[in-house]
């Protein structure tokens, strides 16, 4: 089995199931943020909830840490192996005669996503981790606020136009990861019979979700 997954067709494999449990953490991520905007009091509750749970915090926390580094790092790794494959002038030829631009680009969208979870790492995860962690506060409050602190926190982030900014172009750049990545993730795992099914599902998934995240952005930056 380990000799499985350092072949060629393992490596694709093991890189799309990083990419469902990814896909699946997105969806239920925005799941949960979106409460914010409909229901504050719901998002603190399970935010909390999500923030204090064991299961949560020392099994699938590092699960997800590891399912984004690996992701990446195999996404580099292959797309360094295809074009040294396909030659020098893999970059000269006329690729746009058999692929998609957003497979061409999958490197520069995923670099532009790395970059954004580097952001996002700083303005969430990063201050959660001091607080629980080096400050031992699980309370989940905040001085000066009535209530959890979440929805206060999570707002707060939105005031900077340029941050709000840099989000909304994260998100459109993560859609057009998405509108390639669904499909050629099913592909690698065999299910290529189902092409043009998984093609409509994975562009109504790369459009909704990435909308839906600039959506929460733009909403708590103009309702601040």
């Amino acid at each position: 089995m380990s000799g499985f997954f350092k072949s060629s067709i393992g490596r694709k494999v093991a890189m799309a199931l990083s990419a469902f449990f990814l896909m699946f953490f997105l969806l239920q991520h925005f799941a949960i943020n979106i409460l914010s905007v409909f229901s504050p009091d719901t998002f603190n509750e399970v935010s909390h909830f999500m923030g204090t749970n064991p299961l949560v915090q020392f099994a699938l926390q590092p699960v997800l840490i590891f399912a984004v580094v690996y992701h990446f790092v195999m996404g580099f790794v292959l797309e360094l192996k295809n074009r040294k494959a396909n030659g020098v002038g893999y970059a000269k030829d006329n690729g746009a005669a058999n692929s998609t631009w957003f497979s061409r680009n999958m490197i520069w969208t995923g670099l532009t996503i790395l970059a954004f979870i580097v952001l996002h790492f700083i303005d969430f995860w990063f201050p959660e981790i001091n607080t629980k962690f080096i400050q031992g506060d699980w309370t989940g409050t905040l001085e000066g606020i009535d209530g959890l602190r979440y929805h206060e926190e999570l707002v707060h982030k939105f005031v900077s136009p340029i941050r709000v900014g840099a989000y909304v172009i994260a998100f459109i750049f993560l859609g057009l990861h998405l509108a390639h990545g669904f499909t050629s993730a099913f592909q690698s795992v065999g299910a290529a019979s189902l092409r043009k099914k998984l093609e409509k599902v994975g562009i109504a998934y790369s459009i909704i979700v990435p909308l839906g995240f600039i959506f929460i952005a733009l909403y708590h930056h103009f309702n601040h």
